[in-house]
């Protein structure tokens, strides 16, 4: 039977074929100057994953302010409306299906460009079928001749037809990703780049009031120190559809530990058990040792739903240490938890980025080269950890007691990135302009004298101090 994988990647790849020739004969819908621009944000929302929520939300802000919310007309996807409720402003929500090529030919066709906006987005570590979608919006997007931009992306290794299909279909895209190693992967398949950033520095939560009285509520004396831990399930990617999967578990219920939803399923075995069950012990004795030495309280966040079971087992092993899910508590809520804690040990890579603007010092144990690329960007290989390592625990403990005895100057070197990576942001900013520009020559575009900060979204106090600072202390080192 063929892979399943190759099926969908066969249908996508014929639908953006099937676009460019209804295109050249005369087909789709073209935009109007006088009426909002439709514009598509094809993501991976609606299943409660913090980061790719709150990226995505970040993107909306940011193209409003560019654009001119009145210009503009935005759509974007979610899996479950329930649980992208209250999200993204006025953005109307669309229904993504788990089988989605017929909803990308109709709803790519409806709008007037693609932004795409998950941050793994061009990677067979995860899921195939996701970045075939990403591939799918993008290339009918192109197909049309309309806005076809990914935002904030990585490129890593990706399985050879995928890698066929990048080249093939994304060449008219321009892909800004957030690290050079991306550009480097892109551009061995002819892909236009730009550099840019994750766009989740400038978001921001509810006040630190609201996370206080959190952990205050699951126990929290006001005076301990919080250890914030978000660990994963690292070994049981990629995600892969499967029809007999998907038939036995129908017919009989097997394959129920694996099943991640409908056709699709996580790895599993004896070896992933295994593997999973060394990294939570590793981390949790690393962990207990670091409280009981410091009197610490620990807390696990996980930052989607699917982190959920892992936390739960990290907690019993920690006898019965708060969960803050994230089906339960929505984006704003969780990252206001996380700034309200004082240290922070995470294989979540947004959990790092969502609490570097208050300073919360973090230590990363990581599963690729997302959490590795910020951990060297703040100059902290020290804190930085592989799930794999034979030895985690002492690690983990070595990094924690790093966090506290140089907590300051993290603090700075945190600061810095922060306030570095806003003014990459806004640069992004700047691409996305001159792209609707190119495209749309008839757009309103802004005009007058304007800042670099006038390409960010509307910055919150906490972040014009931070910049503030960090021009100062940076006019004070110059001029010495």
């Amino acid at each position: 039977m063929m892979d399943a994988d190759i099926l969908l990647e066969a249908w996508v790849g014929g639908l953006i074929e099937l676009n460019k020739l209804e295109w050249m004969l005369g087909a789709g819908e073209k935009w109007k100057p006088g009426t909002p621009l439709k514009l598509l944000f094809a993501g991976y929302n609606g299943t409660r994953n913090t980061g790719s929520d709150l990226r995505v939300e970040e993107i909306l802000r940011q193209v409003r302010r560019i654009l001119g919310p009145e210009n503009v007309s935005f759509s974007v996807m979610s899996q479950n409306f329930e649980l992208s409720r209250g999200y993204f402003g006025n953005a109307r929500q669309v229904h993504l299906p788990d089988v989605y090529p017929p909803f990308l030919h109709r709803v790519v066709r409806e709008n007037d460009g693609v932004v795409a906006c998950e941050g793994s987005m061009f990677k067979s570590k995860f899921a195939n079928a996701l970045a075939t979608m990403m591939i799918g919006a993008l290339g009918i997007a192109a197909a049309q001749n309309k806005l076809s931009l990914g935002y904030g992306a990585e490129a890593g290794a990706m399985d050879p037809l995928l890698e066929i299909m990048c080249r093939r279909f994304c060449r008219d895209s321009l892909i800004i990703t957030r690290n050079i190693e991306s550009q480097e992967v892109l551009g061995k398949l002819g892909v236009r780049t730009e550099l840019g950033t994750d766009t989740a520095w400038t978001f921001e939560p509810l006040g630190p009031e609201y996370g206080r009285k959190a952990l205050r509520d699951a126990g929290w004396d006001g005076k301990s120190t919080v250890l914030a831990v978000c660990p994963i399930n690292p070994y049981w990617w990629p995600v892969k559809p499967s029809i007999s999967k998907w038939a036995a578990h129908t017919v009989s219920g097997a394959y129920s530990k694996s099943v991640y939803r409908t056709i699709y399923f996580h790895r599993d075995g004896s070896h992933v058990d295994a593997a999973l069950e060394k990294y939570l012990s590793a981390m949790a004795a690393g962990v207990d040792r670091y409280r009981k030495e410091r009197g610490a309280f620990a807390v696990l966040v996980p930052m989607e739903m699917l982190d959920r079971e892992v936390c739960e087992r990290v907690s019993e092993k920690l006898g019965g240490a708060p969960i803050f899910r994230s089906d339960k508590y929505n984006m704003y809520e969780i990252v206001s938890i996380l700034r309200a804690c004082d240290r922070l040990l995470s294989s979540r890579y947004h959990a790092i980025v969502s609490s570097m603007p208050t300073g919360v010092p973090s230590a990363g144990v990581t599963m690729d080269e997302r959490i590795r690329n910020i951990m060297r960007e703040r100059g902290h290989d020290h804190l930085l950890m592989s799930v794999d390592d034979s030895d985690l625990e002492d690690k983990i403990v070595e990094s924690l007691r790093a966090l506290d005895s140089q907590a300051e100057e993290i603090r700075n070197s945190m600061a810095r990135v922060v306030a570095e990576n806003l003014r990459v942001m806004a640069r992004m900013g700047m691409y996305f302009e001159e792209q609707i520009a190119r495209r749309y020559p008839e757009f309103p575009i802004r005009t007058g004298v304007l800042s670099w900060e006038d390409y960010l979204p509307p910055l919150s106090a906490n972040l014009e101090r931070l910049l503030e600072t960090h021009e100062s202390a940076a006019a004070a080192h110059g001029a010495r």
